[in-house]
């Protein structure tokens, strides 16, 4: 039977089996053995995928792969290893009813454990390579960490499965091996030549080195480079940020992509020796006045009356969001753009916190200080933030600081990790966790020790005051990933008293009691993933029973 022939029966019998044999009689060579269509149908079908595979000839070899580059970090501990595989399969406990058991959470244990990892330099064990990136793939927030730990290997395979092609365009660059900066032919070549992600951290490497150098590569490409791409490449300014990026942002604010033009006039406004920071100042200055005419001086706000080609050029979008006024918005922008060292000046040599304590006419207080705030995270001015918080004690209504929690939040990143940490914890003594949870998660990790008791403190009150640990569900999740391991202590003191004492409701102890077991169990385990990822290796040569070579 010739390939031809051999073919088209082929496709004869798949036709009549998807019609059926009432409708398509079977071709005649079927039917001439004999026996009912159906059967004589699925017999010659047999026969002849028999015959097909036996006749298939070897494909051609494809070409091998380039081999991955070779990584030099030092191979995970053996204990390490046995955890990250444990915390890859690892579910949510729970137990009946929907409640969550005493158990930790492996899964929300597994960032921490690849920044720890990532600290150390260690790289993967390979067979748990698909495994971590296909953690990264269902969790947008484990990328970063899991791309840096992967390393060279991690990227190279990402180009063998669709499902990981997130790693090849993924603008972290963390964990790509990159030629030496100085080595003008090689940078040359990856920047033409690589994927985005090499792109990417090549840009970030060289901006560290030299700025100058970052934004002539940039530069030379940038006419080229498509828009989302030129929007992160353009972000990988801020490193090195300084007044002689300038030129390029400002001809980047003629951008035909949005997004660029707005993040070109934020970079610029965050510079504010800038020209546009100048500008931004002056139309500011103009909106904002003392006035002397009540008890005491006050700020006078007169917002824009339109949105001019000029300011439309500047960054300031024309059109709201849904809800918010035309003046409004515009006035905000603008506040926001301006360098802050504009108000001493302009509002009689007052300092920060001296002008946010200042009474603001006709409705504009919160407004204004929304924009303040805006411009003090941009310009990372830990003056303005402290004025803008307010002490932490007062009643956010009664200060004169932001009454917003996710503006604290914003800003207590500007200052210190120890003094906001301090901040925080004041906050807690004062007005408990119901609404400390977005400023927890701008301190740094582990919390410290006055924070760390202050949040113990507080879940005990919350035990004894009647409420349920599920309203705090989500500073528990905090704690249990935030808190120092050394306070497992004082929560195994907590979860021995919890249970049918206090002024609790009835049943609630046993709810407290179970969610303070899960929180000292995962601190304890938190503890010994660190042990197992920061001890040193034993010493082989010290050991009576190993043999030298």
């Amino acid at each position: 039977m010739t390939r031809s022939t051999s073919v088209s029966l082929w496709e004869e019998l798949v036709t009549s089996a998807l019609l059926g044999t009432d409708r398509r009689t079977p071709p005649r060579a079927v039917m001439a053995q004999g026996g009912e269509a159906p059967v004589a149908l699925l017999d010659a079908a047999a026969l002849h995928t028999v015959r097909r595979r036996a006749g298939l000839l070897p494909a051609p070899a494809a070409a091998r792969p380039e081999p991955a580059a070779r990584d030099d970090r030092p191979l995970l501990p053996e204990a390490a290893c046995d955890r990250l595989a444990q915390l890859l399969a690892g579910r949510s406990a729970s137990s009946a009813g929907g409640r969550r058991s005493a158990a930790p959470d492996l899964t929300e244990l597994l960032p921490q454990w690849l920044a720890t990892a990532n600290e150390q330099g260690y790289r993967p064990p390979p067979p748990l390579l698909p495994a971590l990136l296909d953690a990264a793939r269902a969790r947008t927030d484990l990328r970063p960490r899991v791309l840096a730990f992967a390393g060279a290997r991690g990227l190279w395979l990402a180009r063998f499965n669709p499902e990981w092609r997130f790693a090849l365009r993924s603008a972290s660059g963390q964990g790509v091996p990159l030629p030496e900066t100085t080595d003008a032919e090689a940078v040359r070549r990856l920047w033409e030549e690589g994927l985005f992600a090499e792109r990417v951290a090549l840009l970030t490497a060289v901006r560290e080195r030299d700025p100058g150098d970052g934004l002539a590569l940039l530069s030379g490409s940038w006419a080229t480079e498509r828009a989302e791409d030129r929007l992160m490449f353009l972000d990988s300014l801020r490193t090195g940020l300084s007044d002689a990026d300038e030129p390029f942002l400002e001809r980047a604010l003629a951008d035909r992509s949005r997004n660029v033009r707005a993040t070109a006039a934020e970079l610029l406004s965050a510079l504010p020796d800038s020209a546009l920071a100048g500008r931004m100042a002056a139309r500011a200055s103009s909106c904002l006045g003392m006035d002397h005419s009540g008890e005491r001086p006050a700020i006078a706000v007169e917002a824009p009356h339109e949105c001019d080609t000029a300011m439309q050029r500047d960054g300031v979008p024309p059109t709201p969001p849904t809800g918010r006024g035309n003046r409004s918005w515009w006035l905000g922008q603008l506040v926001a753009a301006a360098p802050l060292s504009t108000w001493p000046g302009r509002f009689g040599g007052r300092t920060a916190r001296e002008i946010v304590a200042l009474p603001v006419m006709d409705g504009w207080r919160e407004e204004l200080h929304a924009a303040w705030c805006r411009a003090a995270v941009r310009q990372r001015d830990a003056e303005w933030s402290r004025a803008l918080l307010g002490a932490p004690g007062i009643p956010s209504e009664a200060g004169p600081g932001t009454s917003s929690l996710a503006e604290r939040a914003k800003l207590l990143t500007t200052v210190p990790e120890r003094e906001r940490a301090d901040w925080v914890a004041e906050f807690i003594a004062a007005h408990g966790l119901s609404e400390a949870f977005q400023l927890l998660g701008v301190c740094a990790v582990p919390w410290s020790g006055p924070l760390g008791g202050a949040v113990v403190d507080a879940l005990g009150t919350a035990r004894d005051t009647g409420g349920y640990p599920w309203s705090f569900s989500g500073v528990m999740g905090l704690a249990e990933r935030c808190l120092d391991p050394s306070e497992a202590g004082r929560l195994t003191l907590l979860t021995g008293a919890a249970d049918g004492t206090g002024s609790s409701p009835s049943g609630a102890g046993g709810y407290w009691s179970e969610a303070f077991q899960r929180l000292a169990s995962t601190l304890r385990l938190r503890a010994a993933m660190h042990r197992e990822l920061t001890s040193p290796p034993p010493d082989k040569a010290a050991d009576p029973g190993v043999r030298g070579p």
